[in-house]
């Protein structure tokens, strides 16, 4: 049949099958509204969480996207409430709140119940009409996680296909072999190159973990059902995600071709997606050992040393933290004398190839990496196959998913500083922004599970973050070091000298083979991917220390620098903390939750309100490590550096315990912002310093009560949402910046007005936020623009002079000098690493390396400085002229080259580089919404009562 009248035909089938879109297997009888379960929050709690809930579009819709414009319901409707906060939050009041937010109570009102159904007999589904969010009401607990899987894939199927294949490294072969996917496979598989076996192994072991463990892999089982369940009735029904049609996987016309179920082992690797992504930290040992060396090279040893601990801020007495009572709670922070610190040969560092045998379009040179002046749509066609073919031109997953990302923000104020004597709290999780969005909405009520909130798509058969009868909780990513790097001595089994390309390695005496773990992927180009045909092997090289990453040579002798990362094998031992997070039985106190939190392996900071009681907890395999290691260095693979009471077969060690965890009960507030948990607590990198992202809550929670003020629901809102569009940079380093600026005269008046602008632009709070709703024009547009031109010039002017440039470079790759909304700014104005358009802006960046420079050059005591200021060789005069000098330069760059165009932004269009696009991860595109930086889904909280 010719292509045309095939699709015609494909379109029409598609018509016939649209009324079984909404009409899943259901009760022969009407199904009653089940009666809400207990509520203590009675109205007062809220959340919102865009794009939309619904994520899956059928074929026919997905042609209706491509030609018409329209969308699925349901799968935009948050995006507008979301998107107006940024300029509307000075006048949000309680009877407006609706406006921003949606109503998180328990239940169904009967007026908002869009559709009612029960996918088996022991589990009924309220659908609401405000946000079609699932309502899920099992008479059996089995029921209950089957309806949460039957639910879940409903709403984002696709979503939770492309991400197991993700974790597997599978995605080439799924989706074709466009360069995002191939960038995204070989970056997790890198991170979790599990075998199917170990994959099976870690779901053996949680079913031994207690009588909780087998429950909880009883509700896994029940929600794979689910799943399953829905795949094989859309399927039969042709109501399925259409993106299967798209890349070929199901042919429209006839049905055939397979949506392959899930399974256990599925649910295993998208939480070491998820962990992988949001729950670990450390691992930059290498890039660290380099940039130290190169101090030591520029400076000698002992000033070396004193710049690298600057720039390291590893315990900054000025950086903000969480836990501000007084207590300290020391963790990886390096010992006095550090032993077993394993320094490579300058230059020798290579990373450890991953790709091998490509072939075909996996051979030829990747295409430069260059952005359009302006954006180049794909011309309209009345052909929906040709629409079709384009959707997945750039990957089924976009570049720069699997970028490290950070989980943010909390503000929480205990009952003592609130207007009604109960604590309030506004946080959420910064997952990105993805159509469909990665986090799911849902409400679970059954035999011991009481909870509504977001859960990870694939991983839904516990809330994850949300709320419970009468408490609520939410997390930020800690970020705290879980992970070391060994450096193995490589050897030959024949007694041959090694080199760097050697596959063994000495383990105690022995010299054993690297085990390696491989995927074969090939791809054929289909309807959703223009790619050439290819294929190429991805091979990962482990040790009994984890993963290889890179090789070097030190002393001349060859080595292999790994990962070992405290939650590998045991990606899936939280399920029982999030287990108890559900179950209303096991959390009746601030202590409860701590408790459970701490059953939770991740690097996460969490919190916790009710009524009465606030409560933070970090949680994390925090492993216990030998006193004279340096976490922040390669490490010998010795026995004598060795985490305490490793066992290299299960990958177990001694942890630190429950009281050592930073933590706290009821202190006035608490704020993270990815900031510092507490005193004596080290990150994995340079940004917790004394200029952090999380001073814009700190500041204005704490002096809001140090003048007396208390706050409820809509003043703490505000205080979030003030924070999310201001820019970091001009808040809290813009005043010293002035201050060296103002100690002479500007003379040059056209130097003088650029001054001028940004004193107002400061004056006026520094933030980034339109002229009014919708202009898309931001007020103080020019000081802005001149700041984000002016940022990384000054940086370098600052500290390339006296670090040299290859320490310059060195410490670059340890952590970017920038993060502004755009992107990445990391050198020259124009020049972008990263992925923009996500939102979640200054949280790395060395914005506190500069204020503490700078507050030196003007003579001013700086504790956890650098000593003698690096700026202008410590001289006033020069660093301010050095200021001056690069704002004028700044001044004379082109828009178009600090704001360089993308395939959705012309060159220039300044609010549309910082503007967040929802990245689509399917068919269904989403219109641009304003910068702010804000959590994805957030709650808004105060409970009046409790049980």
């Amino acid at each position: 049949m010719p292509r045309r009248p095939r699709i015609l035909a494909a379109l029409s089938a598609a018509a016939v099958v649209g009324s079984l879109l909404a009409a899943p297997v259901s009760a022969a009888d009407p199904v009653p509204v089940p009666e809400p379960a207990p509520d203590y929050c009675r109205k007062q709690c809220h959340h919102v969480l865009p794009p939309g809930q619904n994520g899956n579009a059928t074929f026919a819709d997905l042609v209706a996207h491509l030609l018409l414009g329209t969308r699925p319901a349901h799968s935009d409707d948050q995006l507008a409430k979301y998107d107006r906060l940024a300029t509307r939050y000075p006048e949000l009041t309680i009877g407006i709140i609706q406006e921003f937010f949606n109503d998180n109570s328990f239940g169904v009102r009967p007026d908002d119940v869009e559709r009612i159904y029960r996918p088996r007999e022991d589990v009924t589904i309220v659908r609401d009409r405000t946000a079609g969010i699932p309502h899920i009401y099992g008479t059996t607990r089995s029921g209950t996680t089957f309806g949460a899987g039957y639910a879940t894939a409903e709403n984002k199927l696709f979503l939770m296909d492309v991400m197991r294949r993700a974790g597997r490294g599978e995605v080439t072969p799924f989706a074709g072999g466009a360069p995002a996917n191939r960038e995204l496979e070989q970056r997790f598989f890198a991170a979790s190159p599990y075998t199917e076996q170990e994959l099976q192994q870690q779901i053996d072991a949680v079913a031994r973990l207690g009588e909780r463990g087998a429950q909880a892999l009883t509700d896994a089982q029940s929600y794979v059902d689910g799943i399953n369940a829905y795949i094989e009735q859309a399927h039969r029904g042709r109501f399925f995600p259409g993106e299967y049609v798209a890349t070929g996987h199901v042919d429209p016309i006839t049905n055939e071709g397979r949506i392959e179920p899930f399974r256990l082992t599925d649910l295993v690797v998208l939480a070491s997606l998820v962990g992988a992504q949001f729950g670990g930290g450390g691992g930059n040992e290498v890039a660290n050992a380099i940039a130290r060396m190169a101090l030591h090279e520029r400076f000698g040893p002992e000033r070396g040393e004193q710049v690298w601990h600057a720039f390291r801020a590893e315990n900054d007495p000025e950086a903000i933290t969480t836990v501000h009572d007084g207590r300290t709670f020391e963790y990886g922070t390096a010992p006095a004398n550090p032993q077993g610190v394993v320094l490579p040969d300058p230059g020798s560092v290579s990373p450890q190839q991953v790709v091998f045998d490509p072939t075909g379009s996996a051979a030829e040179p990747a295409e430069p990496d260059t952005q359009p002046e302006s954006v180049n749509p794909r011309p309209a066609t009345d052909d929906p196959v040709e629409s079709l073919r384009g959707m997945f031109d750039d990957g089924v997953v976009p570049t720069g998913m699997g970028q490290p990302g950070g989980m943010s923000n909390a503000l929480v104020v205990s009952k003592a500083h609130t207007d009604s004597g109960h604590p309030v709290a506004v946080f959420g999780p910064q997952t990105g922004y993805f159509s469909p969005q990665l986090l799911t909405l849902q409400e679970l009520q059954g035999p011991g599970i009481s909870a509504k909130g977001a859960s990870f798509a694939g991983l839904s058969f516990y809330t994850l973050l949300g709320r419970g009868p009468d408490y609520a909780w939410s997390a930020t990513t800690a970020a705290q070091d879980i992970i070391d790097t060994y450096a193995v001595e490589l050897c030959e089994p024949d007694g041959q000298p090694a080199t760097k390309n050697s596959n063994h390695y000495r383990f105690r005496g022995e010299c054993l083979p690297m085990q390696t773990v491989e995927r074969r992927n090939a791809w054929q180009p289909n309807l959703g991917d223009d790619t050439p045909a290819g294929s190429y092997r991805l091979v990962s090289f482990r040790t009994r220390y984890g993963p290889v990453t890179h090789r070097a040579t030190v002393g001349g002798r060859p080595v292999a620098f790994t990962t070992a990362r405290a939650t590998f094998l045991h990606e899936v031992d939280s399920i029982i903390g999030f287990q108890k997070f559900n179950d209303p039985a096991a959390i009746t106190s601030a202590t409860d939750f701590q408790r459970a939190a701490h059953d939770i392996n991740y690097t996460f900071n969490w919190f916790y309100v009710d009524a009465d009681d606030t409560a933070y907890f970090n949680s994390g395999a925090n492993v216990l490590r030998q006193p004279v290691v340096d976490p922040s260095m390669p490490i010998a693979s010795d026995p004598a550096y060795e985490w305490q009471g490793w066992n290299p077969a299960t990958n177990t060690a001694t942890y630190v315990p429950f009281r050592e965890h930073p933590q706290s009960i009821n202190q006035d507030y608490y704020i993270s912002w990815n900031n510092k948990q507490a005193p004596g607590t080290a990150g994995d990198k340079l940004e917790k310093s004394a200029v952090q992202r999380g001073d814009l809550l700190d500041g204005r929670v704490a002096e809001h009560i140090a003048a007396g003020g208390t706050f409820t629901r809509v003043t703490l809102t505000r205080a979030m949402a003030e924070a999310g569009v201001t820019d970091l940079r001009a808040e809290r380093v813009l005043p010293d910046l002035l201050r060296l600026i103002d100690t002479q005269p500007v003379d040059d008046p056209r130097t003088a007005a650029l001054v001028g602008e940004l004193r107002a632009w400061l004056a006026d709070g520094g933030r980034r936020v339109e002229t009014e709703p919708g202009s898309r024009e931001y007020a103080h547009a020019s000081a802005i623009e001149l700041m984000d031109a002016w940022w990384p010039l000054l940086v370098r002017g600052e500290f390339e002079p006296s670090l040299g440039a290859p320490a310059y470079q060195a410490l670059t790759d340890v952590m970017q000098i920038n993060e502004s909304p755009s992107g990445w700014q990391n050198g020259e104005p124009g020049l972008h690493v990263g992925q923009g358009h996500q939102g979640s802006a200054f949280q790395f960046g060395w914005y506190g390396q500069v204020s503490k420079d700078i507050r030196g050059v003007l003579g001013e005591p700086v504790p956890g400085g650098f000593g003698e200021p690096l700026c202008g060789g410590g001289d006033a005069a020069t660093c301010r002229r050095m200021l001056l000098d690069t704002l004028a330069q700044a001044a004379a760059t082109p828009a178009e080259q600090t704001y360089p165009g993308d395939a959705d932004c012309a060159a220039g269009d300044q609010w549309c580089a910082d503007a967040i696009l929802q990245t689509k991860i399917g068919g269904i595109s989403q219109n641009k919404i304003s910068w702010q930086n804000r959590p994805t889904y957030q709650q808004v909280v105060e409970f009046p009562a409790h049980r």
